[in-house]
């Protein structure tokens, strides 16, 4: 797209090997962004790569686990090596849960959660500022509802997206006469296979998704969203109708916006 903000940008997403990063980064391909992919599936990640050099976007693969900090350093350095720059970083990489709190039989995946979905857009963003700085660019947070609301059975992964949002909350502050933006992204139910991953009460992965994927957002609705929130530098955006009149609910009657999660957890939808 010769008018798209994204032609020639450099452009790191992490989480990209599947799910709303790999949407994300097809998206971005498609506008002319030179790429920069990260997650720690270093098969499927090359695989996202060659998909996004076949529509005509530069795209390099680089295996990074976000929760260790040398990697997220090693991110950043391998992509101004090879494009000289950053432009714009999205903080997608995140794990989630699926699970009440007294039902939870090993509290240390929460620890884990934290990390990744938290520290790892810390990490990326830390070392990534200068160059950001430089470009004037763009950070985009992809956190959740959960950042805004509590949801039962994510008691953790609500509290890393909380985490999450103040962080960057504050960073745009710090950022104001900097020229560098920051969007965060409050997604809700989307249809990935993110949930069949979901930890439960025993740490281990679900194996199937406790959600009907076919009632929800699609991942492709959530990346194109996503795609232009970050090129109008949008403060935030809440993706669903849902999302945003339960945010205006819950201003007058908190109770009820409980009762509304705690249904759309129960249904599934």
């Amino acid at each position: 797209m010769a008018n798209s903000p994204f032609l020639n940008d450099v452009v790191i997403i992490t989480g990209a090997s599947a799910g709303i990063g790999r949407q994300v980064a097809l998206r971005l391909a498609d506008e002319g962004a030179r790429l920069a992919l990260a997650a720690r599936t270093d098969e499927r990640l090359r695989e996202v790569a060659d998909e996004c050099r076949s529509r005509g976007g530069e795209s390099l693969a680089i295996a990074t686990d976000v929760t260790n900090q040398d990697q997220c350093r090693h991110l950043i350095e391998r992509t101004v090596a090879e494009y000289g720059g950053i432009d714009t970083l999205i903080n997608n990489a995140g794990i989630t849960m699926w699970a009440r709190f007294d039902e939870i039989r090993d509290l240390g995946f929460l620890e884990r959660i934290m990390t990744v979905n938290y520290f790892g857009s810390v990490y990326c963003t830390h070392y990534a500022l200068p160059y950001l700085k430089k470009s004037r660019g763009r950070i985009v947070g992809v956190a959740s509802l959960a950042a805004k609301t509590g949801i039962p059975t994510r008691t953790g992964y609500a509290a890393s997206k909380h985490a999450m949002t103040g962080f960057f909350d504050s960073l745009r502050i710090e950022l104001l006469s900097s020229g560098v933006s920051v969007t965060m992204v409050h997604p809700g139910l989307v249809s990935t296979k993110i949930r069949a991953r979901a930890l439960g009460a025993d740490g281990q992965p679900l194996g199937q998704s406790p959600v009907h994927e076919l009632e929800v957002m699609s991942v492709d609705e959530c990346a194109r969203l996503i795609v232009k929130a970050a090129g109008q530098r949008r403060r935030e955006l809440v993706m669903t109708l849902r999302g945003k009149v339960g945010l205006w609910i819950k201003m007058f009657s908190p109770r009820l916006v409980d009762r509304i999660a705690q249904k759309a957890i129960e249904k599934g939808r």
